[in-house]
């Protein structure tokens, strides 16, 4: 329900392309982890929804704050997402919950930088360091790995609070372009360097949605790819 909603606001506050969807396909039965950068509120919302518009619902990692909304926690343990608690005994449970949904051949999304970042401009900045969670992950279950890059994120929403909400409230009308650049999986079980190559290959998918954005809308898109309101081509 939840994938359905945010792939509905998706178009309304944002024109979002999408590149390197090739880069989805996998063996039947086996799970899987995207790993995101997180730059703004918008991300959960641009993510999970252009994911559902590619078919896709994984189980999404997410502050443990969010279960403490009454109804919206309900929602998000009967979908199979996975609370974090950060800094607590309990962190260690996300990853195994985590383990689990991977195991059952779910997808399994997750911000390994750990944190929105702190600078309020709406410009976009690169990765910064990487949590080892995710690649702990990884090497636990054998999962291959998808570097989920994004641009435009924070021209919707970014900065302090009174111009988040004055971002929110006009993104309908100015609708911001945003992309989304999915990089191709990695391995990281047969890494010597998984974190270091991790860094690398999100670095890179978030270089080339930075690209597209400058490149002017229709001109970064590839045969197979397109809009994430499931419109393709131009």
């Amino acid at each position: 329900m939840l994938s359905a909603w945010a792939g509905a606001l998706v178009p309304v506050f944002s024109d979002t392309d999408v590149s390197g969807t090739r880069h989805l396909v996998r063996p039947s039965g086996t799970g899987y982890v995207l790993a995101a950068n997180h730059t703004s509120f918008f991300d959960p919302v641009l993510l999970i929804g252009t994911l559902h518009r590619l078919g896709l619902r994984p189980a999404v990692l997410a502050t443990a704050g969010l279960w403490r909304v009454p109804l919206l926690g309900q929602v998000l343990t009967r979908e199979g997402h996975v609370p974090v608690h950060r800094g607590s005994r309990r962190a260690p449970d996300a990853l195994r919950a985590a383990a689990d949904a991977l195991t059952a051949g779910r997808g399994v999304l997750i911000y390994p930088e750990g944190g929105l970042p702190r600078y309020r401009a709406s410009h976009d900045r690169p990765p910064g360091r990487l949590k080892s969670g995710v690649v702990r992950l990884a090497l636990s279950t054998g999962a291959p790995v998808l570097p989920v890059g994004h641009a435009g994120a924070r021209r919707v929403s970014s900065g302090p609070l009174a111009k988040q909400l004055a971002g929110w409230a006009t993104a309908p009308v100015r609708r911001p372009r945003v992309h989304v650049h999915i990089g191709p999986a990695l391995r990281l079980d047969t890494s010597d360097h998984p974190l270091d190559d991790l860094e690398t290959a999100l670095a890179q998918a978030w270089s080339t949605a930075v690209g597209a954005l400058e490149d002017g809308p229709g001109e970064e898109r590839s045969e197979g790819e397109g809009r994430a309101d499931g419109k393709h081509g131009p």
